[in-house]
């Protein structure tokens, strides 16, 4: 690897989950319409002496177990090389969100390995080391929107992606999306169609869209986080916004918005509020190299 190169990680909503009966290989049946995000980390991959991962803040996460570090790893059996790489990830998806950002992180390692040694995204060994590193890690080298199933790494269909604005709202705390998972093993929640929400993509109907969302883990999200049900309530009284549902396991909440001002108005509150908040958009694509050095 000779050269230093730069990829946007965007983070991901679940615009429906629906979570079904743990399998037998210790996962969940899941149903999911993943949408990619703008707000985004960046990773930097570099050649380096051994394998090093540096998170931009610490996230508090030991490297070999960061997913980054483990993609890295999963590429350089695949492919036949030395893991000889230095990864820089510079942290905007906060961490333990539901949002995707380490999954997001591991797939802009792919991206950045696949680039540097001549390798398509889509290659089988590429796609091979996402999907041992995590479910939904294969979905962000493609991004966009998609209908998803298995255990959240089996794509079903892609599906046409908008450019709506957005707003992520989260409370300090934190959930644990294995704690999320074990805690919805007590008390399992009906799952819904997805077919509402396929079809207000299919027809570019962002006000529908936003109707149509639902998540059948936010009841374990707001159990386990009680500010994440106040930021559902809250959000559901906000003018401007066409719908809202936890982001995957929590703690974040998505709601969609009539305009990027409207997002950005409502973020702003949230945080006068003492809550994480940001104003974003819908996104087209998933990880994306964008720029190398010397």
């Amino acid at each position: 690897m000779s050269r230093r190169i730069r990829v946007i990680a965007p983070a991901k909503v679940n615009l429906h989950l629906s979570v079904g009966a743990l399998r037998d290989d210790g996962y969940h049946d899941l149903e999911g319409v993943f949408h990619a995000l703008e707000l985004a980390d960046e990773v930097v991959v570099e050649a380096g002496e051994g394998l090093s991962v540096v998170c931009e803040p610490d996230v508090g996460v030991p490297a070999e177990q960061n997913l980054a570090f483990r993609a890295a790893v999963a590429f350089a059996d695949d492919v036949g090389v030395a893991p000889d790489f230095r990864i820089t990830v510079r942290k905007r998806i906060p961490h333990g969100a539901g949002l995707g950002g380490g999954s997001s992180d591991a797939a802009a390692v792919l991206r950045a390995l696949a680039h540097a040694f001549g390798l398509n995204a889509d290659d089988t060994r590429v796609l091979g080391a996402a999907r041992s590193v995590g479910a939904d890690v294969a979905f962000f080298l493609g991004g966009g929107a998609a209908l998803m199933g298995g255990r959240g790494d089996e794509l079903v269909r892609t599906l046409p992606a908008l450019n709506t604005p957005a707003v992520i709202v989260k409370p300090d705390r934190s959930i644990s999306t294995a704690l999320a998972y074990a805690v919805f093993d007590t008390e399992p929640q009906p799952p819904a169609d997805p077919g509402p929400v396929v079809a207000a993509l299919e027809a570019a109907d962002a006000r529908g869209l936003g109707r149509a969302l639902a998540n059948n883990l936010a009841p374990v999200a707001c159990a386990l986080v009680p500010e994440c049900g106040e930021v559902l309530d809250w959000l559901a009284e906000q003018p401007g916004l066409w719908g809202t549902t936890v982001a995957g396991s929590g703690s974040a909440v998505l709601a969609l918005a009539e305009s990027d001002a409207k997002a950005h108005d409502i973020a702003q509150a949230a945080r006068d509020r003492g809550w994480w908040g940001i104003g974003t958009r819908l996104r087209a694509r998933g990880v994306e190299v964008i720029g190398e050095e010397d």
